[in-house]
């Protein structure tokens, strides 16, 4: 029997993803092409590889064995292509980025442009997804890079099949209503000011559910917000403090929030975060390794503008 690839990883990324809706999403396909694309390959086999007696979707035995192999298929497949790669000094093909809004604009954007200069045969696609989402489109293998944020309190990502890399240790600043004439000046006295608090999933929600633990004081969350940009006009507007990381005030015009100079807050860190390949070599894919050099490279590029606007504004 001839067995196409193609087919193959279709029946994997049914058994992956637990029915056909999903896979089709993964694969830019739609629900018909992948039905008509498992139906071609029972036929190949000639087993019933679906189990189609129950509404939901499952693999027969079967179906369950083919898409182990065709796991193995994948696994070899890319590491074929990494052999490859090693006879040319060319590197090509997609590579999917997955990270938030600060990260996006500050980080990937410049990444992308030098990666275009240096590699113009590498199309890397970014996609809006952070937390516990994107962590398993990154196990499912719709994401090849991750970029995660994470407060410097909790212990780092850790888990056989990925592998963290850190990127940034970027350092937690209090900002303040401008128009406040009693600024707090330490932490205890600003955890007892109105806040405009951080979803606490994310790393400066954590931050504060911290520094409230460790002062023993239950802060006022008057707000409850995710992305730094509202945060910040809410501070700007006089509604409260806030803890954002250092790399969200490039988004606020200088003056608008004031940063206080309350220093013990401490930090989140970004990782960029890959699977460890279930192939013999365990090496990254070198398409991904010299995005990653490339993002590096942006991250640390932020440093001497950043410290120079802070000093600014905190003198």
């Amino acid at each position: 029997m001839d067995l196409d690839p193609r087919r193959l990883r279709v029946l994997r990324e049914v058994a992956r993803r637990g029915g056909v809706m999903r896979a089709a999403e993964a694969l830019f396909l739609t629900p018909s092409a992948v039905s008509q694309q498992l139906a071609q390959l029972e036929r190949e086999v000639g087993l019933a590889l679906i189990d189609r007696s129950q509404r939901s979707v499952s693999l027969t035995p079967a179906g369950r064995v083919l898409a182990g192999y065709a796991e193995r298929v994948e696994e070899e497949l890319a590491e074929a292509k990494r052999e490859l790669t090693r006879f040319t000094e060319r590197l090509a093909g997609p590579v999917r980025i997955a990270a938030f809004p600060t990260v996006i604009t500050h980080v990937l954007v410049p990444a992308m442009r030098e990666l275009a200069v240096r590699h113009p045969s590498i199309t890397p696609t970014i996609h809006e997804i952070y937390g516990r989402p994107a962590l398993q489109e990154l196990r499912l293998g719709a994401v090849d890079v991750l970029i995660t944020e994470q407060d410097m309190g909790l212990p780092v990502l850790s888990q056989p099949s990925l592998r963290t890399r850190l990127l940034y240790v970027d350092e937690y600043r209090i900002v303040l209503p401008p128009g406040w004439s009693d600024p707090p000046s330490t932490v205890d006295e600003v955890l007892r000011r109105p806040w405009v608090a951080g979803d606490p999933n994310q790393a400066c929600g954590q931050a504060l559910e911290r520094l409230a633990g460790l002062h023993g004081v239950e802060p006022r969350k008057v707000h409850v917000i995710t992305e730094f940009g509202p945060t910040l006009a809410l501070v700007a507007a006089g509604h409260g403090v806030a803890i954002v990381p250092e790399l969200a005030l490039l988004d606020v015009p200088e003056g608008e929030v004031r940063v206080s100079d309350i220093r013990d807050v401490g930090a989140r860190r970004l990782d960029a975060v890959t699977r460890v390949g279930g192939t013999p070599s365990g090496e990254p894919d070198p398409v991904q390794a010299v995005v990653i050099e490339a993002i590096e490279e942006a991250t640390a590029a932020l440093e001497d503008s950043l410290r120079t606007r802070l000093t600014q504004e905190v003198a």
